[in-house]
C-alpha cells in the first residue's frame, strides 16, 4: 500500500522512519519532505494546506492512506476535503476532520470543551477588544504569573506568560486590538497560572476506542536551565519519570475517558492523535492544552519506543477496531536532543552545510529543517535535526545523543547541553 505523509519536519521524518519497517507498506511519500525522508522515501514538492495538489498526488501516486503531521492542514478541513471529493473519500486520513481540530485551533473552543465534561484545567474567561476593560480587571483577580493564549494558531508564539500585572494588561491590549498576532488574537484566553511539572500523554483514538501512547517531556527554552526564549522544543525525552502507573491511570480516568466521550457525546468524529499537554501537580492531572496531532519533537522520542507496527494501528484507526490491535512498548529510555541555526528562535540564516551524518552509529538522526543542494544535506530552518538515542536508562540515552553529536558539524550549531538535566 502507498502512504502519503503531509509535513516536512522530524515528526514527518519519525513518521517516515516507523512506517516504512511496515511489512504492509510498499512505499511512503512525504509532502514536502526534507533531506532526511528523501533519504529513504520520496519527496513531493506539494504544500500540506494545497488541498487540491494534495488530491492530484494522490490520485498520480496511487496512495491509500494519508497521514497528516502538522496542525494546520488540519485546522483548514483537509479530512472535511478528502470526505466532500468522491475520488477520495474512500481514502482514509489519519487525522481528525474540522470540527474535532478546533480542539487545538480554537483555545476558546478546547477550554469550553473541558469544562463542559469536567475535565481538570486552569480556571479561564475569554476576550475580545468588544471587552477589553472587563479583560483588565480579570487580570486584577489573578496572581502572577498571568497567562495570555491567542484563541487561534499562531505558530507556537500566541501564549504568554507575564509576571507584571501592568504588562499583561498592555500585552492585552496589543493582542486584541492591535492584532499582535493576526487574527489568531482576536480573542484571547486569559487564564490562571497552573503549577507543577509539565509533562504530554499522546492518545491514538478511531473515535471509539483508544491507545496511550509513551508519555514524554520536552525543553521549550532556548537556554540551558530552561532559561530564555520559547523554541518550537529543544530536546524531549520518553518516557517522565514521575509519570508512574498511578499518575497515569489518573490522567487515563480524569482526562482520556472524559475526553474521547466528551467528544462522542458532541457529535465529533476524531479519528487521529490527541496531544495532552499535562501539568502534573503534587500527582494531579490538570490540562494545559490540547493539540490535534503528534508534538514536536516529542514524536522522536515516543514513536522509536513503540514495538508494534504503526502502520497497522492506523489501519485500526481508519475502519474503528484499534482495540483489537495489539500494541506494545519497549521499556528502554529515549532522548532526543535538537540541532538549531545559531541565532534561532529569533533571525537565523538558511544554507549551512551539514557534515558528520555519515559517521553516526549510536543514534537515530531525524531531520527537521533540512534539503539537499548539489548532493550536500544544508540546513533550512530554525530546528535542523533531533538526535535520538535509545538505553536502559536515561544517562545512558543522554550521553548517546551527545556523542552522536559531536560528529556532526554546520555553520553556527547550537544545541541545549542540559536536556533531562531535571530528570537524571
Amino acid at each position: 500500500m502507498n502512504i502519503l505523509i503531509l509535513g516536512a519536519g522530524g515528526r514527518e521524518h519519525a513518521f517516515t522512519h516507523k512506517l516504512i519497517q511496515s511489512k504492509k507498506v510498499t512505499q511512503v511519500f512525504v509532502a514536502p519532505g526534507n533531506a532526511g525522508t528523501q533519504k529513504i522515501a520520496t519527496n513531493i514538492d506539494v504544500n500540506p494546506t494545497d488541498f487540491e495538489a494534495i488530491k492530484g498526488a494522490v490520485l498520480a501516486y496511487k496512495i491509500k492512506m494519508v497521514i497528516v503531521g502538522p496542525e494546520a492542514p488540519l485546522v483548514a478541513g483537509v479530512h472535511d476535503f478528502f470526505l466532500a471529493d468522491d475520488q477520495l473519500k474512500s481514502i482514509p486520513v489519519i487525522g481528525p476532520k474540522k470540527d474535532g481540530a478546533l480542539l487545538e485551533g480554537s483555545k476558546d473552543f478546547s477550554k469550553e470543551f473541558m469544562i463542559k465534561h469536567k475535565i481538570p484545567t486552569a480556571q479561564y474567561q475569554s476576550f475580545t477588544k468588544n471587552n477589553l476593560q472587563e479583560g483588565k480587571l480579570f487580570l486584577e483577580t489573578l496572581q502572577p504569573p498571568y497567562v495570555l493564549k491567542a484563541d487561534g494558531l499562531a505558530a507556537g508564539k500566541g501564549v504568554l506568560i507575564l509576571d507584571s500585572l501592568d504588562e499583561a494588561k498592555a500585552e492585552l491590549e496589543e493582542m486584541v486590538s492591535n492584532q499582535k498576532f493576526g487574527d489568531a488574537s482576536s480573542t484571547v484566553v486569559i487564564e490562571e497560572f497552573l503549577k507543577g511539572i509539565e509533562l504530554s500523554v499522546f492518545v491514538l483514538t478511531d473515535g471509539i476506542s483508544y491507545k496511550i501512547l509513551p508519555s514524554a517531556k520536552d525543553y521549550k527554552r532556548i537556554g540551558e536551565g530552561d532559561k530564555g526564549l520559547n523554541t518550537g522544543g529543544m530536546g524531549a525525552i520518553s518516557p517522565v519519570p514521575f509519570a508512574d502507573n498511578a499518575f497515569l491511570k489518573k490522567v487515563e480516568e480524569l482526562v482520556v475517558k472524559p475526553t474521547i466521550l466528551g467528544l462522542q457525546k458532541d457529535g465529533i468524529e476524531y479519528r487521529g492523535f490527541i496531544f495532552i499537554g499535562l501539568m502534573n501537580d503534587n500527582g494531579n492531572p490538570s490540562v494545559v492544552e490540547y493539540n490535534v496531532r503528534m508534538g514536536d519533537p516529542e514524536t522522536e522520542v515516543v514513536l522509536p519506543r513503540i514495538d508494534s507496527d504503526l502502520f497497522d494501528l492506523f489501519e485500526g484507526v481508519a475502519h474503528q477496531n484499534l482495540h483489537e490491535k495489539e500494541f506494545s512498548v519497549t521499556a528502554k529510555i529515549a532522548t532526543t536532543v535538537m540541532l538549531v541555526s545559531g541565532g534561532y528562535p529569533e533571525a537565523y540564516n538558511k544554507g549551512a552545510k551539514i557534515t558528520g551524518l555519515e559517521n553516526i552509529q549510536e543514534s537515530i538522526v531525524f531531520h527537521a529543517g533540512t534539503t539537499e543542494k548539489d548532493g550536500a544535506v544544508i540546513t533550512n530552518g530554525g530546528r535542523v535535526i533531533a538526535v535520538t538515542s535509545l538505553a536502559d536508562t536515561l544517562q545512558e540515552a543522554l550521553d548517546a545523543s551527545y556523542k552522536s553529536i559531536d560528529e556532526i558539524h554546520f555553520e553556527k550549531m547550537n544545541y541545549r547541553k542540559d536536556i533531562g538535566f531535571d530528570l537524571v
